[in-house]
């Protein structure tokens, strides 16, 4: 398959990545297309909707892979974060990034489209779980009418529903913060944090975690169901 476009936004590493899409909707991103595919007319009609299917790689979860078609192995169960880390799923129950072929499914909403950037057709959107520079496979538009299955089971899921952490940023660090990030940053700063980026196995409430977002180096501990971030660089 042929890279189509590029994502790009405030995330550069893995750490802190919302572990699916929607879950940190403040969080912006732009879509920039490679140049063979920076033809307006591609998206001729995408207007009309208000999300979209993301087809993408996992590109910083292939270890060994230079010839990019697939793993060198795979194993058929993982072990998925929103169980503690400590239970075996197959991989096929599962979305982890750890499999046969690293491709990823993400719906987000779709903000706008400028036709007229220097960089060709540039789209705007919401809500995305991809880190800065993923490949993109394919754009596809979200039929409602279709896509969404209100009476879907969840499986596994729906076995601990996930709990929110509480965000503190003290009065001190808001005051330094809110110059370097605008609002919507710092909305999606606070649900990203709010979704505990800690591997599951993490519980020392003394230990400071530096989360790289939007330029800064933002350092936080989580005590209990509390999220306090103590600084950034």
């Amino acid at each position: 398959m042929r890279i189509i476009a590029r994502i790009h936004n405030d995330l550069k590493t893995k750490f802190g990545l919302p572990r699916q899409s929607g879950l940190a909707p403040s969080l912006v991103s732009h879509i920039v297309f490679e140049s063979e595919f920076r033809n307006p007319d591609a998206l001729r009609g995408l207007e009309g909707f208000s999300h979209i299917w993301l087809i993408w790689e996992f590109s910083e979860s292939i270890p060994g892979n230079n010839d990019g078609n697939g793993r060198e192995s795979w194993s058929p169960t993982v072990r998925p974060p929103r169980l503690g880390g400590n239970r075996r799923l197959g991989v096929f129950a599962t979305r982890s990034p750890f499999r046969p072929n690293p491709i990823g499914l993400s719906c987000v909403r779709l903000e706008g489209i400028d036709l007229d950037s220097p960089r060709g057709p540039v789209m705007t959107v919401s809500g995305a779980d991809l880190m800065d520079g993923t490949p993109i496979f394919d754009i596809k538009p979200y039929l409602p009418g279709v896509d969404s299955h209100p009476e879907a089971l969840d499986g596994f899921v729906g076995e601990r529903p996930q709990r929110l952490l509480e965000v503190e940023i003290p009065a001190d660090v808001l005051a330094e913060l809110s110059p370097r990030l605008d609002s919507r940053q710092l909305s999606a700063l606070r649900e990203i944090l709010a979704q505990d980026p800690r591997p599951a196995y993490h519980d020392d409430p003394s230990r400071i975690y530096t989360l790289e977002y939007a330029g800064l180096e933002i350092r936080f501990r989580c005590d209990g169901h509390t999220a306090t971030v103590v600084g950034f660089e």
